[in-house]
């Protein structure tokens, strides 16, 4: 096995973690936590791989990818549907933790995904208070649609709970708030977003948060990454409208409410809306439009590191 093209394939469940360093051979299992996770980066830091690949399992991987991360060592998050395709794809119908894992080496070796930015454990505590926030924020909106059928005691009951989901939703802002303040970083980036008018505070922490690339990829690959990149969809001599899917959900939501309210307060965005409905895009299209110019301009603002300045922009 050539050690320098080494690639790693690593199936997380909560107990357990398959290791493959080869498409064919036995797998190695050992324990989902620190102490195992630790013995497994020294040995594979020699081996010096190409590619270590591991599937999104709803942050059951997160231990792994930060040790790994830490060791800089090259590891990516891949999604498992793109994988399971992949398995479908090769006739691959059975699932076991050892298959999955050998798969996973298969994967990295013929699709070759690329390594992004991994959040550091700061930032990841950062990501989980803006998840928790938007959770509460859900259960809020779902109580008070509640409230208006319920009566008596029900209805009571719904009073109570919304005012504790709005106490939270209180001092989870504060702490969001005193997280970005505590982090030089976070303040300048929060800072330079906050310029751009439509984009708050809550949509800035989102940004640094789940989308950490931003101000270091291209302004397509930012697009690509929030779903708002359009993609064919042609076949002979049919042309299919283009439609955007697939990136960040959160990310992608909170942008959409920043871009409704930047066609009215920005000038840059709001003249961009009107000029392309005026040439008869629907609404939904022309609001994707803008959404994927903010995403583009975000993005050069932090590569750029300068503030908002609409007469640059116009020019």
């Amino acid at each position: 096995m050539d050690r320098e093209k080494l690639t790693v394939g690593i199936d997380v469940s909560k107990e357990q973690l398959e290791v493959a360093f080869d498409e064919t051979h036995q797998t190695q299992c050992i324990e989902n936590s620190t102490t195992p996770i630790a013995e497994l980066t020294q040995k594979l830091l020699p081996l010096q791989p190409k590619l270590i690949v591991v599937e999104a399992t709803g942050g059951l991987e997160r231990l792994l990818v930060l040790h790994l991360a830490e060791a800089k060592l090259p590891v990516v998050v891949v999604n498992p549907r793109q994988v399971r395709h992949f398995a479908k794809a090769l006739g691959i119908l059975a699932k076991t933790d050892s298959i999955d894992a050998r798969l996973l080496v298969r994967f990295g070796i013929s699709v070759n995904p690329p390594v992004r930015i991994i959040k550091a454990e700061e930032q990841q505590q950062l990501a989980d208070q803006v998840s928790r926030r938007r959770q509460i924020v859900t259960m809020i909106t779902q109580e008070k649609n509640r409230s208006k059928r319920a009566t008596g005691q029900v209805l009571r009951d719904i009073q109570e709970h919304l005012a504790y989901l709005e106490k939270r939703l209180s001092r989870l802002d504060d702490q969001i708030q005193k997280a970005l303040e505590a982090s030089p970083i976070y303040k300048a980036t929060a800072a330079l977003l906050i310029s751009v008018p439509g984009v708050g505070q809550g949509t800035a922490s989102v940004l640094i948060s789940h989308l950490p690339e931003l101000g270091h990829i291209s302004g397509k690959q930012a697009s690509a990454l929030i779903g708002a990149a359009p993609f064919n969809r042609d076949s002979g001599g049919r042309r299919g409208p283009r439609l955007v899917w697939g990136g960040r959900k959160m990310v992608r939501c909170q942008l959409y409410m920043a871009t409704v309210a930047a066609t009215r307060c920005n000038p840059v965005i709001r003249c961009f809306y009107r000029r392309l409905i005026e040439s008869g895009k629907k609404p939904k299209v022309a609001m994707t439009a803008c959404m994927r110019k903010l995403v583009v301009i975000l993005n050069a603002m932090l590569r750029d590191n300068r503030s908002w300045d609409a007469q640059l922009l116009k020019t």
